[in-house]
């Protein structure tokens, strides 16, 4: 049985190319985004994560660099990716298998399956119109949802899987090279060769010891469907490859080569950074910027938190007042509308309500955290939500980390919290996230109690309906980052946690960028 759909249906596959099914696993898919991190023998990997750098119109510097993986059934796929990331050595990678997009069964089908009937290793078996969409959306760096198939009941579950795009994104599956328009997106195409007889055992001992199934049905689905599906439709796009790995896992020096390339394809990202940095130099402050007003109050506490031998108390103190001041500010670039309501003297006053869905804040942990006593202070009922964004030690790159979102955020005015902001990087990258969350950019109010010029330039050009507020900007940004004059580290001032003699903004929690 042929899971439905004839000749015409194949339109879009390669001639005499298409593909099946290879032993899962897993109960039900995954991206291989879950969980977000690979630990291997070297280091930790983070698979959830986005890459980093944007140009100064906002948008990704380069597409992903996506590495197709096809192979047979049981012929070391994954495990072939699993030592290409190790290897690689790059902090963000998103690992996407076919498995997440077999179609949803009928029930009729299911039946079929339950008794090893049902051809999952047929073109028909798989969405490839939304595998494209999710692939290509991942390339060009925007979020997206993957879904979860379930095996058992062989559907897909309720809730689907947010992932994010990467540096490189490795895509498996025994169909990887069938469709025209997915091989499109792919910058190198690697075949796994593994010999036929150890493709067998590995199924044999994967269904009957992780799946429970019976000697006598597996080797019945291999005969009927997943040998010849192989022949027929596998094996021929192995004459697609860049390269052709044999042996999976265990070749080391295949694995080294393609490495090496993928190396030589992949930006020098700082060159994007320094570019930034550079683009709008000597350029008058953005229209988009409200700066407090310096009155003597807001001057003097600026002096106070400032000054190297203020004690943390004061330091707290003046900052809070500061931050109160500066939500107040940012409360008053929110849309409003008439409003009229009876006073108790029976008289009418013609006042503003809030004219939105809405608000709700965001801080970048973990010196944004600090500015939420004075949201949640004048916004009743406010929903918060957090984005952890740290520097990576050896490359220097703002890295997504951690982030927690309400739910339906996409209509929501949110202002964006976090206290210094020196190149932009991290505002950039955390206005980037707030965007794949479908929120609006002309609905985003970024505020921080300092900011340098630089970090002003390089938000307002990349983002210019996102409305900045500050306290105060700085004209300079030295070698190490910091903002000068500046006002220290905030987070170790205000925490009181000490920072080593060289610290810059973006070495700690929260990298004021």
């Amino acid at each position: 049985f042929c899971c439905g759909g004839g000749e015409g249906s194949l339109d879009r596959l390669l001639p005499s190319v298409s593909t099946g099914l290879s032993p899962r696993k897993r109960t039900t898919s995954q991206c291989k985004s879950e969980p977000p991190l690979l630990r291997t023998s070297k280091r930790t990997i983070y698979t959830a994560g986005r890459p980093p750098w944007y140009n100064e119109h906002g948008t990704q510097s380069k597409e992903a660099f996506v590495i197709g993986l096809c192979g047979g059934s049981a012929s070391g796929k994954t495990t072939v990716a699993r030592k290409i990331i190790e290897a690689l050595d790059v902090p963000w990678v998103v690992l996407l298998s076919m498995d997440s997009f077999y179609k949803v069964l009928s029930p009729e089908q299911q039946a079929m399956a339950a008794s090893n009937d049902y051809n999952f290793d047929h073109p028909d078996a798989f969405d490839f119109d939304l595998l494209t969409h999710t692939l290509r959306k991942l390339k060009q760096g925007k979020s997206v949802k993957i879904p979860v198939y379930d095996f058992t009941t062989h559907g897909r579950q309720k809730d689907w899987k947010t992932v994010y795009g990467a540096s490189v994104i490795i895509f498996e599956g025994i169909m990887a090279f069938a469709d025209k328009e997915l091989l499109q997106l792919l910058d190198m195409k690697i075949f796994v060769d593994t010999d036929s007889d150890i493709r067998l055992v590995r199924r044999l001992r994967r269904d009957i010891t992780e799946r429970g199934r019976d000697i006598e049905g597996v080797i019945k689905q291999y005969n009927k469907f997943v040998k010849p599906a192989f022949e027929q439709y596998i094996e021929p796009t192995m004459r697609l490859a860049d390269i052709v790995v044999p042996r999976g896992g265990g070749n080391m020096v295949a694995i080294d080569l393609i490495v090496q390339h993928v190396h030589s394809q992949l930006e020098e990202v700082s060159e994007v950074m320094a570019a930034l940095a550079s683009a709008h130099q000597a350029q008058p402050l953005p229209q988009t910027l409200s700066v407090l007003e310096s009155t003597p109050q807001v001057r003097g506490m600026h002096t106070i938190i400032r000054n190297k031998e203020t004690s943390r108390d004061e330091f707290i103190f003046y900052s809070k007042r500061l931050m109160r001041l500066l939500i107040e500010r940012a409360l008053s670039f929110l849309p409003s509308q008439v409003h009229i309501v009876q006073t108790p003297q029976g008289e009418d006053y013609e006042g503003k309500t809030f004219h939105g869905k809405r608000i709700t804040g965001v801080s970048i942990l973990r010196a944004g955290e600090t500015m939420e006593p004075a949201l949640r202070a004048v916004c009743k009922d406010v929903r918060i939500g957090k984005i952890l964004i740290q520097t990576n030690q050896d490359t220097g790159e703002p890295e997504l980390h951690y982030l927690r979102l309400p739910k339906d955020i996409s209509e929501d005015h949110v202002i964006l919290m976090d206290c210094t902001v020196s190149t932009g990087a991290a505002a950039m990258m955390a206005v980037r996230v707030l965007l794949d969350h479908d929120v609006q950019e002309d609905k985003i109010l970024l505020v921080s109690l300092l900011m340098a010029e630089m970090g002003v330039h390089s938000v307002a050009y990349a983002f210019p309906q996102v409305k900045i507020i500050t306290t105060a900007v700085d004209k300079k940004v030295n070698d190490l980052f910091h903002i000068i004059p500046g006002i220290g580290n905030f987070g170790d001032r205000y925490f009181g946690t000490d920072a080593p003699p060289d610290w810059s903004d973006e070495d700690m929690d929260e990298p004021s960028y």
